[in-house]
């Protein structure tokens, strides 16, 4: 991921962001611009938490990052939602 740059990270956690803010149900609520910065937190996140597990997050390749991203983006969203006490996220 880090091969793609600064636009890259841009592109595809605005991505992965806007498509779990559809999943999560949070779209509605959100602007582009916290779509991305919730897609690339939840690239962090979901790198940070496969690393634990031993799996090479820096060698996965484009479709790898963006699923990572957008597994860590609906991670976030649905800890958020837990957090501000929603019952449904």
């Amino acid at each position: 991921m880090l091969g793609l740059g600064i636009i890259g990270w841009i592109i595809v956690g605005g991505l992965a962001g806007w498509i779990a803010s559809m999943i999560m149900k949070t779209n509605a609520q959100m602007g582009i611009l916290l779509n991305i910065v919730v897609g690339i937190v939840g690239g962090l996140l979901g790198g940070f938490i496969l690393a634990l597990f031993g799996v090479d997050v820096a060698g996965g390749g484009l479709i790898f990052s963006f699923v990572t991203c957008l597994a860590g983006a609906c991670l976030l969203l649905w800890v958020v939602g837990l957090v501000r006490g929603r019952s449904k996220v």
